[in-house]
């Protein structure tokens, strides 16, 4: 068995002595792992870091095999991401809710998007929105996406403010207003075609109504917890957006 791919590292763990499991998600073969030989030389380790998109030769003697991959850097993005506390963390973030997906299934939308964050994902005032999108895409591929095109009970496009918890689906403000208290803001930012910028509010009700179904539709269900790097990576774009402030339950730095 043998294909060559495109991937993106997501991360890596030692086996042996020498080698390490290489975790990658690929265009066309979705998130894979696989054995790199001497994948802890001086002159892999550069090469086998998250956020590096990769040229990979995978073969294995069956399918369902690990198999070995062979890497070979095509953008070496490690070294700017690593400088950045909410880079990290939402790599890391990412990379665990891709985990969420069935290994080896084929997600193009998914590799496609998370290629064109890594590129934007060192600048902090555009992560929050790019991070907050990814989730609301990740939950579309579980099979539970949420429907913001239009108010579920007028139809009407215009306005909308709120997301039903009951049904995942969007609210306009005048249909919304008797059961306000009970619903979940709607950022702006997040209406197909806005245009709009996400200011530091409106990124904490987004991850306040991704979280919400995530944790609904995914966390409980599987009886797991949120990804540590998700917390992690809010308390980052909280300090970067208020430097020198304490965050909530945690000492200022």
């Amino acid at each position: 068995m043998e294909w060559r791919d495109e991937g993106i590292i997501l991360g890596t763990r030692r086996h042996g002595e020498t080698s390490a499991i290489l975790e990658v998600m690929t265009r066309a073969h979705g998130r894979h792992l696989g054995l790199v030989r001497g994948g802890r030389s001086r002159k892999q380790q550069p090469v086998l870091q998250p956020g590096n998109r990769v040229d990979l030769l995978w073969r294995a003697r069956l399918d369902e095999h690990l198999g070995t991959f062979q890497a070979e850097a095509i953008e070496m993005n490690a070294a700017r991401l690593m400088d950045s506390a909410v880079a990290v963390y939402g790599l890391q973030t990412m990379a665990a809710h891709l985990r969420l997906l069935p290994e080896r299934d084929a997600h193009g939308g998914l590799y496609e998007t998370l290629a064109v964050m890594i590129v934007h994902l060192d600048d902090a005032d555009a992560a929050g929105e790019l991070v907050a999108r990814f989730e609301l895409l990740v939950l579309d591929e579980l099979g539970f996406g949420l429907d913001l095109s239009q108010c579920a009970a007028t139809g009407a496009r215009q306005d909308l403010a709120y997301v039903s918890p009951k049904s995942g689906r969007a609210v306009s403000r005048q249909a919304g207003a008797p059961w306000r208290d009970k619903m979940l803001p709607l950022p702006a930012f997040l209406q197909r075609g806005s245009g709009l910028r996400a200011d530091p509010a409106a990124i904490e009700d987004a991850f306040r109504l991704t979280g919400f179904f995530l944790s609904r539709h995914v966390y409980e269900p599987r009886g797991i917890e949120p990804p540590g790097a998700r917390a992690g990576f809010l308390a980052a774009l909280r300090k970067h957006h208020a430097p020198g402030k304490a965050i909530a339950g945690e000492t200022a730095a």
